[in-house]
């Protein structure tokens, strides 16, 4: 994201410092300077401040403590209350409930008796997540039944946990809005996102949702970042039910994994939108130019996207320059670009890239 955003800004004439644990990060193969220190070194980022008239933040576990100590008033459009929210499910979870949003049905679970309670009122099955840290799956157990209610004593054992509901959704789709500070806000497109083995595997645009979702979806989006007073980027999962109802799951104060299909679909990125916003820029339009499908490539698919290349001329492919290619390990993605979305998923489906390997048997993702 970091990489991604950099990049836009350096086409709207703007120098880049970044600050990243790892050294020669993605993001800092193409900044101006790269500061390489945890992301809680406030004397790091004291010497990143001091060199920026704005700072801003792509990844949402960034310690809120360590930004409130940076002296000097360095712009921090964003602010930290968004983080401190969106770091907590519980707090994201109550956040949302405040805006009038409708979120997933939960409760907080300090205890195992607090979860044997809590699944008398939830029923199985549902998922047990760490209150803090967690994603693409990980810090989640799916209770099924009461036999897997011990299983879930080893999250506890990291702290403060939310229950939720197991919402038997007929899709997934995705929002992301961009608000400035003045509180104009432009919308993309409503993405269908396909996910497997819990890691976001596709996006569809537009999503293949009847219009009165499409309005209920921006609608949700929208109301929760005014709630929320986001300057720059939030990013809104949601679950679409029967009968078109619609609950938010989670939050993402930034770009997302699934607006990625805005650099080439839209009249603006997500990206360039961001950095509008937080630079208090005029927000640009984000009319789609084309239907668009997005795949991610994690380490498994890299060599083999790598040796396609030569005969896919309608890939738009993003390397991200991460250095190690690890399973499941987000190293870029594609997009492609059409009239019909079937078409180009059904083309997608053709490759033997995207197939998970049991044994020796291969089997094909389902593009459906």
């Amino acid at each position: 994201m970091g990489r991604m955003l950099a990049l836009a800004a350096r086409n709207l004439g703007f120098k880049i410092a970044v600050l990243d644990p790892t050294p020669n990060s993605p993001c800092g193969q193409i900044a101006d300077m790269e500061i390489t220190a945890p992301f809680n070194d406030v004397e790091a980022l004291q010497r990143l401040a001091k060199i920026s008239d704005v700072l801003t933040f792509e990844f949402e576990n960034i310690d809120a403590d360590a930004l409130d100590q940076l002296t000097g008033n360095p712009y921090i459009p964003q602010g930290t209350d968004i983080l401190r929210i969106t770091q907590d499910r519980v707090l994201e979870k109550q956040a949302i409930e405040k805006s009038g949003v409708k979120v997933v049905p939960f409760e907080v679970i300090a205890s195992f008796e607090d979860l044997r309670q809590a699944i008398s009122k939830l029923g199985y099955p549902s998922v047990l997540k760490t209150a803090r840290g967690g994603y693409d799956g990980k810090g989640q157990l799916v209770i099924r039944d009461k036999g897997d209610l011990a299983k879930g004593s080893e999250l506890l054992s990291h702290g403060v946990c939310v229950l939720e509901s197991f919402i038997p959704f007929q899709k997934e789709i995705s929002v992301i809005v961009t608000r400035k500070l003045d509180g104009s806000i432009r919308v993309f497109p409503v993405a269908e996102n396909i996910h497997v083995n819990n890691i976001l595997h596709q996006s569809i645009v537009p999503a293949r949702i009847n219009e009165n979702t499409q309005i209920h979806a921006i609608g949700s989006a929208v109301q929760l970042a005014e709630s929320l007073q986001v300057v720059g980027t939030l990013a809104v999962e949601m679950f679409l039910l029967d009968q078109d109802d619609i609950l938010v799951n989670e939050l993402a104060p930034r770009p997302h994994n699934s607006g990625h299909f805005s650099i080439e679909a839209c009249e603006t990125s997500q990206f360039e939108q961001h950095i509008r916003a937080v630079c208090n820029w005029p927000l640009g339009h984000t009319e789609l130019h084309s239907s668009a499908v997005m795949v991610n490539v994690l380490g498994q698919h890299l060599e083999p996207v790598i040796k396609a290349l030569g005969n896919e001329p309608d890939w738009k492919v993003h390397i991200y320059g991460k250095r190690e290619a690890k399973k499941d390990r987000k190293m870029g993605h594609i997009t492609v670009l059409g009239e019909h979305p079937m078409e180009i998923l059904e083309m997608l489906n053709q490759s033997n890239i995207w197939t998970e390997q049991t044994g020796d048997k291969k089997e094909k993702v389902d593009m459906k």
